[in-house]
């Protein structure tokens, strides 16, 4: 699984990246599934946390939220991302 974070208008710090590297652990039993995890967090007004997530079928699933910190921002965004992902992999196995 390649992961590609980028910070827009502000600069990502440690803390906040290490707490992001924690939220995606929680998705790692899909790891086989997914070729690319693109997340972009941008600072406007408020924090904007953005994810695409890039299954080896051919799916793509784009999630986006916001919030007023980052973290926050980065809770809900892992945790509608959690729910896209189980919902891609019960449909694939169905397919099966």
């Amino acid at each position: 699984m390649n992961i590609d974070v980028r910070a827009v208008h502000f600069s990502l710090k440690d803390e906040s990246r290490q707490y992001l590297d924690r939220k995606i652990a929680r998705i790692h039993n899909a790891e086989n599934m997914i070729v690319d995890l693109l997340i972009t967090l941008t600072h406007d007004k408020d924090f904007q946390a953005e994810a695409t997530v890039n299954f080896r079928w051919g799916v793509s699933v784009h999630v986006k939220e916001t919030a007023f910190e980052v973290n926050p921002a980065i809770d809900k965004l892992m945790d509608v991302l959690d729910q896209k992902i189980t919902k891609e992999k019960e449909k694939a196995a169905a397919k099966r």
